[in-house]
């Protein structure tokens, strides 16, 4: 395998610290992808992609109270917060490490009722998404989701533009009303987060939000769609017919 630019420890710091400013909407973002999530008539698996700090997995555990969650990370430092963040959930939440790049994790032993997956699949390139897509289908449960919160590719330079922007607008608003000024949205801007501003093509690799959405009904998804939108950040996913 190639050597690929990774997620350090530093960054996994960063986003610790300030993805409450960071990413808009945070809280609605989460509450959707747990309302995408079909209801479970009893004890039901869930498989999240990259799960960070655990916070959409506290979301999820605290709705279902039947949920499992399977989460896989790259990183130590947000493995090691997210089982200490969920130790009250009895058991509930497994860390699993992972390279989202490699296969084995893909054939797991467990069937998932739904896959989340949370700012992470724009490292992946074209290729790499379509074949993440079709491994999620072979291995979710009939009638499951697969639900992706992500940042996607404007279409043209006047729609990169309008992204960076808004999203500028969204850290700028949340830091005002989380702290009363606006120190974040500066340390935002030091730190170069707005890859629509910023772009690493070695490490991010969005893509544009109708070529994933043919992607995975091509992958097998039925009711494919996009669910909420705001500053060049998606969630979309679609459906395994069931049985």
């Amino acid at each position: 395998m190639d050597e690929k630019p990774t997620w350090s420890e530093e960054a996994s710091t960063t986003f610790i610290d300030y993805g409450r400013y960071f990413v808009p909407d945070r809280a609605q973002q989460m509450e959707t992808i747990c309302r995408l999530i079909p209801p479970p008539d009893g004890p039901f698996v869930v498989m999240e992609l990259s799960h960070g700090e655990g916070l959409l997995a506290e979301a999820i555990l605290a709705r279902f109270d039947t949920a499992v969650v399977h989460g896989y990370d790259i990183s130590p430092q947000m493995r090691q917060t997210a089982v200490t963040k969920l130790a009250r959930f009895d058991g509930r939440f497994h860390s699993h490490y992972f390279d989202l790049r490699e296969h084995a994790w893909r054939r797991p032993d467990f069937i998932p009722q739904a896959i989340v997956t949370s700012l992470t699949v724009h490292h992946l390139d074209g290729p790499e998404k379509q074949q993440l897509f079709r491994d999620m289908h072979a291995i979710l449960a009939p009638g499951g989701a697969f639900i992706i919160a992500d940042l996607i590719a404007p279409a043209n330079s006047w729609a990169n533009t309008l992204a960076a922007d808004a999203w500028d607008e969204a850290v700028r608003e949340q830091t005002q009303q989380l702290d009363g000024n606006t120190d974040r949205f500066a340390e935002f801007e030091r730190l170069e987060w707005n890859l629509f501003r910023h772009s690493d093509p070695d490490f991010d690799k969005p893509s544009r939000l109708l070529d994933q959405l043919n992607w995975l009904e091509a992958a097998g998804f039925t009711a494919v769609d996009v669910y909420w939108l705001r500053a060049g950040h998606a969630i979309f996913g679609g459906y395994k017919t069931g049985d």
